[in-house]
C-alpha cells in the first residue's frame, strides 16, 4: 500500500510517500506560483525516484490545495451575477453594518462586493414567507431576461442565486436553477437552499457567492492536476481535504469549491492531532509557522475545535471548518521601518520567487529567514534538506541596510526582527485560547512548518508554556496530516425551536433528511453504509441570544434532545462563566456529519545510531539575546539522536525538513516516536 500526500505552500510545496502504512519519506520543492501543478510534478517526480515506487503503484493520492484561497485573494474567480428576491438586491453591499476600526473616518467598505458588483446584481420577483408557503409566484420570464441580461450585457459566466427563505422552501431556487441551465448551459449555477440552507441572509448569500465565484476555478485546476496526474501514469483517484478537515474525492470538491478555502491549514492541524496524541499530548495548541503565514489552532482532548463561521478576506464564511487563527508571520515575512523609523515585520512576505535574500534570487529586502541564518540558527549547506545553499552574505547585506538606519548592529537588528514576529505570533496564540475560555499554559505547543521549531522556545518562554513538541517530519506534517485524515462530509440546515416546545418527531424528521444528504456523498466516494460513523450536532443558544454554541446531540429521541440542553448549559458556563438552567434553550440549526476512518499509519521511529550518535556533530556561534550574544552551540544531527537522549539548552538540532532551535534554560528529550520534548527549566 502506497500513499502519497502532497501539501502547497507559499514558499515550498511538501510531499511525502507512506509504504505500507510504517514507512515515510518527504521531499521539499520550490512552489511554482505561475503554476502550481509544475512544482506537484516536481515532487512527485522526486520522491517516487527516492523511493524506486512506480506511479502505478500508488494506491491514495491526497492533495491539500490553495487554489480556492489564493483565486478569493487575488480575486481571480468568475465573473459572477447574482440574482435576488426583488429589493434586497444591495444584501450583499449592506452586510452587517460592522466595522473593524470603529474610528477611522476614511475606512473602506468592508463587504465583499467585488464577488458582484451593483450592476451584476438584479431582483426577482418573487417570495417566500417564513414558514415556507409562498406568498408571490416566481416570475419566470423575468429569470429569463435577467440572466440573459447579465451574460450578454455584463459577461457573467456564474450565478448565485439567493432568495428569502429558500432554507424554507427551496422550490424557487431549484425552477430558476432549471431555467438558467435549460436557456444557458455553460453557466454555473449555485444556490443557497443546497450551499447553505439555513438562516441569516447575508451570510447566506456570501457563501452562496463565494461558491459561484470559485466554482469554474476550481473544477479547473482539479480536472488540470488529475489529468497530469493520468499522464504520470497514476491510477488512484485524487483526493482532496476539506476545510472541516475530513477528506473527499476531487468530482465531489469541484461542486463543493467553497469547502476548499482552508484546505492546507486542515491538514497541518490534523497531522498535528496525529503527532500530538502519538507522543501522549492530547491538549495542545499547534503552531505552523510557513514562508507565507503562522496558522494557529488549539486541540484539547484529542480533538480539533471547529466553527460554523469565520472571516476570510472581510468575508464572513459560513462553513463548517477547523478553527483556525491566521496571520501574515512566516520565513518569508519582510522586516520594514514604519513612517517614524520603527521596526515592522509582515504581513507582506517575500514568497518563493524570488523569496528571502538569502535565496539568491534577486531578493533584495530582509526577511525572518535571513535574520535566522545571521543569527547562526539556520545551517546555510543544509536549507530544506539541501535544496539549495543559502546566501549568507546576501542576507547580512539585507540586513545591515536596516542596522544602519535603525542605529543597531547587524546581530541586534536580526534579533529584534524574531523578537516583533514572535510578540506577534505569542498575541494570537493568546487570541485562539483565551477568548475561547482556555489558559494557554494548560497546554503544550506542537510546532510544525519549516519555520516552526525555530520560534516555538522562544514562543513558550514568552508565554509561559512549559513544553513544545517538535513531530518526527515538523517540516511536511502538513502534507502527512493529508495521509490520517477521515473520508466526511456534512450537511446543515435551520430547525428553530424553543427546548420546552421541540417535537422530536419534527427533529427526527430533519435530521433523516440531513443523513439522508450526507449518505449520498459517502456513496459517491464509495464509502460502505455499514462502514459510516454518524454524528449528529445542534446550534443552540439562549432565547433573545444572537449567536449559538455548537452541541453534540446523542441521538434523535427526546432522551438525546434534554441531554443536548443540558450539554448547552454546561458549555455556556465553561464559556461565558455563567449559565441559566431554568431557562429555556432554543435550536437554530441542525448538522449532521458523516464519517469514515481510515487505517491510522504504524509509523516506527529508527534512530540511526552509531557509536558517536549522542554527540554534537560540530559546533557554530548562535546569537541568544539572553546570554548576551553570540555563543558557541552545539549542533545535532536529527537522524542519529538516540530515544531518551536528553540535550541541554542552547543547543541546535538540524534535519532535512526544519532546524530545531533549543534556546537557554531549556533542554530537550527524544521521545520513542521521535519526536522531541523541549521542556523550559524551572528557576
Amino acid at each position: 500500500m502506497i500513499e502519497i500526500g502532497v501539501d502547497i505552500g507559499g514558499t515550498f510545496t511538501d510531499v511525502v510517500l507512506l509504504k505500507d502504512q510504517t514507512t515515510l519519506a518527504h521531499v521539499k520543492v520550490p512552489t511554482t506560483p505561475r503554476d502550481l501543478i509544475e512544482a506537484v510534478q516536481d515532487g512527485v517526480r522526486e520522491i517516487l525516484e527516492k523511493t524506486a515506487c512506480r506511479p502505478q503503484d500508488v494506491t491514495r493520492f491526497i492533495h491539500g490545495s490553495t487554489v480556492a484561497i489564493n483565486a478569493l485573494l487575488e480575486r481571480k474567480g468568475a465573473t459572477t451575477g447574482i440574482l435576488m428576491t426583488a429589493g434586497f438586491e444591495d444584501t450583499l453591499e449592506i452586510g452587517r453594518q460592522k466595522r473593524s476600526r470603529m474610528y477611522d473616518l476614511h475606512l473602506k467598505a468592508e463587504t465583499p462586493t467585488f464577488l458582484a458588483p451593483r450592476r451584476r446584481r438584479v431582483g426577482i420577483t418573487e417570495r417566500i414567507g417564513p414558514e415556507g408557503s409562498v406568498t408571490v409566484p416566481l416570475d419566470e420570464d423575468g429569470v429569463v431576461r435577467a440572466v440573459a441580461d447579465l451574460v450578454n450585457g455584463q459577461g457573467v459566466t456564474a450565478i448565485a442565486v439567493c432568495y428569502l427563505f429558500s432554507f424554507r422552501n427551496p422550490s424557487h431556487e431549484r425552477r430558476t436553477r432549471e431555467l438558467i441551465s435549460s436557456a444557458f448551459p455553460v453557466i454555473e449555477v449555485s444556490i443557497s437552499s443546497e450551499v447553505d440552507p439555513t438562516f441569516r441572509e447575508y451570510e447566506r448569500l456570501v457563501v452562496t457567492t463565494l461558491e459561484a465565484y470559485l466554482r469554474g476555478t476550481v473544477g479547473s485546476y482539479v480536472a488540470r492536476l488529475a489529468a497530469s496526474l493520468r499522464t504520470m501514469g497514476f491510477d488512484a483517484g485524487l483526493q482532496i481535504m476539506q476545510s472541516r478537515g475530513g477528506i473527499t474525492s476531487a468530482e465531489m470538491i469541484a461542486e463543493r469549491p467553497v469547502s476548499l478555502l482552508l484546505s492546507g491549514l486542515a491538514a497541518g492541524v490534523v497531522g498535528s492531532r496525529f503527532a500530538a496524541s502519538a507522543a501522549g499530548f492530547e491538549d495542545i495548541v499547534s503552531l505552523d509557522i510557513g514562508g507565507t503565514s503562522c496558522d494557529i489552532a488549539m486541540i484539547r482532548a484529542g480533538k480539533p475545535l471547529l466553527t460554523n463561521i469565520t472571516r476570510v478576506e472581510q468575508l464572513p464564511l459560513r462553513q463548517q471548518m477547523i478553527d483556525i487563527n491566521t496571520i501574515g508571520a512566516g520565513g518569508g515575512s519582510i522586516a520594514w521601518l514604519d513612517e517614524v523609523g520603527g521596526l515592522r515585520v509582515g504581513p507582506q512576505s517575500m514568497g518563493s520567487d524570488p523569496g528571502p535574500a538569502c535565496y539568491g534570487r534577486g531578493g533584495t529586502e530582509a526577511t525572518v529567514t535571513d535574520a535566522s541564518l545571521v543569527l547562526g540558527f539556520l545551517n546555510p549547506a543544509r536549507f530544506a534538506g539541501g535544496t539549495f545553499t543559502l546566501d549568507s552574505a546576501a542576507a547580512e547585506q539585507a540586513v545591515d541596510s536596516l542596522a544602519e538606519r535603525l542605529g543597531l548592529s547587524r546581530a541586534e537588528t536580526a534579533a529584534g526582527i524574531h523578537r516583533i514576529l514572535n510578540a506577534r505570533m505569542a498575541d494570537e496564540i493568546r487570541r485562539a485560547t483565551v477568548q475561547r475560555g482556555a489558559d494557554p499554559r494548560a497546554f503544550s505547543l506542537l510546532a510544525l512548518g519549516g519555520a516552526g521549531p525555530v520560534h516555538a522556545g522562544a514562543l513558550a518562554d514568552e508565554l509561559d508554556i512549559a513544553r513544545v513538541v517538535i513531530p518526527e517530519t515538523p517540516g511536511v506534517l502538513s502534507a502527512f496530516g493529508l495521509l490520517v485524515g477521515n473520508i466526511e462530509h456534512d450537511q446543515g440546515e435551520t430547525f428553530a425551536a424553543r427546548s420546552d416546545e421541540i417535537s422530536a418527531a419534527a427533529f427526527a424528521e430533519v435530521v433523516g433528511r440531513l443523513d439522508a444528504r450526507c449518505a449520498a456523498f459517502m456513496r459517491r466516494d464509495g464509502v460502505p453504509p455499514e462502514a459510516v460513523e454518524a454524528r449528529v450536532f445542534a446550534d443552540m443558544r439562549y432565547v433573545g441570544q444572537s449567536y449559538e454554541l455548537t452541541i453534540p446531540v446523542p441521538g434523535e429521541n427526546a432522551g438525546s434532545i434534554a441531554a443536548a440542553v443540558a450539554a448547552f448549559h454546561e458549555q455556556h458556563r465553561d464559556l461565558y462563566g455563567h449559565a441559566d438552567c431554568a431557562a429555556p434553550a432554543e435550536f437554530v440549526n441542525l448538522r449532521v456529519v458523516h464519517s469514515h476512518a481510515l487505517p491510522s499509519p504504524k509509523l516506527v521511529w529508527r534512530s540511526a545510531g552509531g557509536a558517536n550518535a549522542s554527540e554534537p556533530t560540530g559546533t557554530r556561534p548562535v546569537y541568544f539575546s539572553a546570554a548576551g550574544g553570540y555563543v558557541e552551540t552545539p549542533i545535532y544531527d536529527r537522524w542519529l539522536l538516540l530515544e531518551a537522549q536528553v540535550i541541554e539548552g542552547p543547543a541546535i538540532v538540524e534535519q532535512a525538513d526544519t532546524t530545531l532551535v533549543i534556546y537557554p534554560s531549556q533542554h530537550a528529550s527524544v521521545h520513542r516516536t521521535g519526536a522531541i520534548v523541549v521542556e523550559r527549566t524551572r528557576q
